[in-house]
């Protein structure tokens, strides 16, 4: 009997100890709920802290003193020197993807679309059954004056035609392969702004533009390639940079890579910073080589030279223009192309501090580029701008932002501007001449130039576009190439689950 009660006593006590643990957890788990909001299982200062790799480490510009310097930023924003070493994810022989600092060029499949789709547009006309030109003995110039701004397609297509004979193309950006199957991108050779800028108006025998007729003949090319339905078309390139270009193929193309001046005329879901890529105008000016100017010499304050009434998201530019009309070292006019217009900008542009960039009829505009090659630390007033290669560059290093219901108070901007010292101004100045050759467009294309940073903007893509590519067959019938060189389905299993 004595042995029961000493054996209930024990289990009541252990009983007890076991009641009493439980509490004091419980009571200490709601005490860190409490204090930090969220349970904390695991102290991830225990954990390594390798920095992930950066994109194209070694995207370098040429400084006002003849020294190469990386433009990259870090989370700090602060300049990030090349790594020692180099980073990335490598391959089974060794070779790094575009995941990280690239070996290897990024490998572009280009259709051999009909020259009316694009040198065509130019007035070539090609001999026998030839597609392209032979750049070897042949560069067919580009239309000047507000054509030239949105030449992006012209120059990208002349990069890849070159690429194929290039004496090393294993030291370029980008190189056309002949085989899809082999290429991270699918490049299609559409001139879409040189075809709305000659070709959107309709003659009064034709039933439909020559503008129009090229954007439907694409679509059905497109839609039809085995290319664009492995992919669904997420893994094509389409150009697009004027705004009103592809007005009518782009709601078919959307799930593409569009290459914009900027989201201000697509919606969300058509066009956005995560699926496309926005590239620099063409610069209208000169570029401003050998520049001896400084804050002293530049004497105007703030210049401005344009279309003032404009419609949509320009009414800014009405608003300042009667804020800063009567100050003295303000320069707010209006101007065009005709009358040695881009000429006269340009020297203005020269002679001035700041140069304002305000929304018009779209959130961007060739202004912007013809401040930077100008040497005019650009004042952008454009609350939904987008900017080329901003994933790598800080525009807040040679330029000043200001939101649009700022700038229209009274006062506001002036005095700002003129609250910015010489120190400041000068480092932004530095700056800009440091970065300017990202934004030139030229052929044959320059280490770091605006050709090779399109490239590497849309290298960084890949990743993406691939991780959506394989997550749209999870559910969905797979289309893979058949033996005869078609396209054949593998049904998908009944029972996903």
């Amino acid at each position: 009997m004595a042995e029961k009660q000493s054996s209930s006593a024990a289990r009541k006590s252990f009983f007890a100890l076991f009641l009493t643990t439980i509490v004091l957890f419980v009571l200490s788990w709601l005490f860190v709920l409490r204090s930090t909001g969220r349970p904390r299982p695991l102290d991830r200062k225990v954990l390594t802290t390798q920095k992930l790799p950066t994109f194209f480490h070694h995207v370098k510009s040429q400084s006002s003193n003849g020294l190469s310097r990386a433009i990259l930023v870090n989370n700090g924003g602060r300049e990030e020197e090349p790594p020692k070493r180099e980073q990335g994810f490598q391959d089974k022989d060794g070779a790094m993807n575009c995941n990280g600092n690239v070996k290897e060029p990024l490998k572009i499949f280009m259709y051999d679309l009909d020259p009316e789709f694009h040198f065509g547009l130019l007035d070539w006309k090609p001999q026998g059954d030839r597609i392209w030109p032979d750049i070897r003995t042949e560069i067919l110039p580009y239309p000047e004056g507000l054509n030239l701004q949105h030449s992006i397609e012209y120059w990208l297509t002349l990069d890849l035609l070159a690429s194929e004979i290039s004496d090393n193309p294993n030291n370029r950006v980008a190189m056309r392969v002949q085989n899809s199957s082999e290429a991270d991108l699918i490049f299609v050779p559409f001139f879409s702004s040189l075809s709305y800028n000659r070709f959107s108006k309709q003659n009064p025998h034709q039933k439909k533009s020559v503008n129009k007729v090229l954007q439907a003949k694409l679509v059905k090319f497109l839609t039809a390639q085995k290319e664009w339905k492995m992919s669904g078309g997420r893994d094509h390139i389409v150009m697009a940079h004027h705004p009103n270009s592809m007005l009518d193929a782009r709601m078919q193309l959307w799930p593409s890579i569009f290459i914009l001046a900027d989201f201000g005329r697509y919606p969300l879901n058509i066009a956005n910073v995560d699926k496309d890529v926005i590239a620099p105008y063409k610069h209208m000016v000169e570029s401003y080589a050998n520049d001896t100017s400084d804050f002293d010499s530049r004497q105007t304050l703030l210049f401005f030279q344009g279309s003032i009434y404009r419609k949509d998201g320009g009414f800014a530019r009405q608003e300042l223009f009667y804020l800063l009309k009567d100050e003295k070292d303000v320069h707010f006019a209006f101007g065009s192309l005709k009358n040695n217009g881009v000429i006269k900008a340009g020297q203005g542009m020269r002679l001035s501090k700041f140069c304002l960039n305000i929304a018009g009829d779209t959130p961007s505009s060739n202004r912007l580029f013809d401040a930077i090659a100008s040497h005019c630390v650009p004042v952008i007033i454009s609350d939904d701008i987008e900017l080329p290669y901003e994933d790598i560059l800080d525009y807040s290093e040679f330029c000043v932002f200001v939101r649009t219901s700022d700038a229209v108070k009274e006062n506001f901007l002036i005095n700002l501007i003129r609250s910015i010292r010489k120190e400041e101004w000068t480092q932004m100045w530095e700056k800009l001449k440091e970065v300017e050759a990202l934004f030139e467009y030229q052929y044959p294309a320059k280490d770091g130039d605006a050709v090779q940073m399109i490239w590497q903007s849309l290298a960084r893509k890949v990743p993406g576009v691939k991780m959506k590519i394989n997550k749209s067959r999870r559910y969905s019938d797979a289309v893979v190439p058949g033996k005869d060189g078609g396209l054949r389905s593998i049904p998908a299993p009944k029972n996903f689950w």
